[in-house]
């Protein structure tokens, strides 16, 4: 009986078996999160595997129908066109990015450059003010310095009297060392605020306000304007849209010699393009009249209303203004949406 009784008994648990216990479950809890996060990252992985096979698919399907095209003898030529077309909307693009960053970054060095003169001024008005107190200060220390060392010469020359003043003698010559000690102390403060004036660095070069965004988007869309009306005569910059907007299918230019007869004219325009430079009056005045029309949502708006920007203005040699109604930041010409500055 006795025997049974200890097989049947549950020995007790020692502290080692307990903490093993316990980092068991706490390790079988980190492995089930951890497996649910690898199920979330699979699930993951999968969907975008589904989207970027979808995406192939659809490239797949473009370049098939784009090799179809260039085998039929009848849209071959339009092809080329319309690819020509593409690259010149492209060269319009990059010129006029090129032109938008190169107005941002003017507008920030002057911004800059006026943050940094209109600080210097008030460092060197902090420290002229510091200075100044500094040299009122020294003064006034060397007169108690010269006080003390007069004090202390008198002492000397009378001797015989200095037991029966010396106790008075004694404590004024207490408070001028102390005053000494404080004038000098005030001093060394002094001193560390004019280096800690001095050493402060230059501001950060700040962002540019709303009315300084405003202006450059409106030189922006003068200069995209002088790239539409460059390419206006031929009709060249709506088909440039045009094409860069829609599939490759959805043209036809004609015949191989029509289709010859306006890539000669796409290689000229674009080659005079190269060799033209808008001339900055121009620009100024066009971007004047555009601003005297633009309109804004709200306060903060950087972008004017695309209706009130709507007319592009022509400026002839003789300065005669001719106007056109073409709304190019609204058509999104040359992907002005996203060259603005906001």
């Amino acid at each position: 009986m006795t025997t049974r009784s200890a097989i049947l008994r549950s020995s007790p648990e020692t502290p080692d078996e307990g903490d093993k216990l316990l980092d068991l479950y706490k390790n079988r809890a980190e492995l089930k999160k951890e497996f649910a996060r690898l199920r979330e990252e699979k699930y993951q992985l999968q969907e975008r595997i589904k989207e970027e096979q979808g995406v192939t698919a659809r490239l797949q399907q473009k370049f098939e129908h784009l090799e179809s095209l260039l085998l039929d003898p009848e849209w071959a030529h339009t092809i080329t066109v319309v690819y020509q077309l593409r690259g010149l909307n492209s060269k319009c693009q990059r010129k006029l990015e090129v032109f938008a960053e190169e107005l941002k970054q003017q507008r920030e060095l002057r911004r800059h450059g006026q943050t940094v003169a209109q600080w210097r001024e008030v460092q060197l008005q902090r420290v002229a003010a510091i200075e100044g107190q500094l040299g009122e200060h020294r003064a006034h220390l060397q007169a108690l310095e010269e006080k003390l060392q007069s004090g202390q010469n008198r002492s000397g020359r009378s001797g015989a009297l200095s037991g029966i003043f010396g106790r008075s003698k004694s404590s004024s010559r207490d408070k001028l060392v102390a005053s000494i000690a404080a004038a000098k102390q005030r001093e060394q403060d002094q001193l560390r605020e004019l280096e800690k004036i001095q050493s402060l660095p230059e501001p950060d070069q700040p962002g540019l306000d709303v009315p300084t965004k405003r202006t450059i988007n409106i030189m922006i869309l003068s200069f995209a304007q002088q790239l539409w009306l460059h390419f206006s005569a031929d009709d060249l910059a709506a088909l440039a849209k045009e094409a860069n907007d829609r599939s490759p299918g959805a043209f036809r230019y004609g015949t191989r010699v029509e289709c010859e007869s306006l890539l000669e004219r796409i290689r000229i325009r674009a080659e005079s393009l190269d060799n033209t430079t808008a001339v900055a009056d121009v620009l100024q005045r066009r971007s004047k009249l555009i601003s005297e029309s633009a309109m804004f949502h709200n306060n903060d708006e950087t972008v004017p209303d695309t209706g009130t920007v709507s007319t592009v203005y022509a400026i002839d040699a003789n300065g005669f203004v001719k106007k056109t109604d073409a709304n190019l930041l609204g058509q999104n010409y040359w992907g002005l949406a996203n060259i603005m500055s906001r």
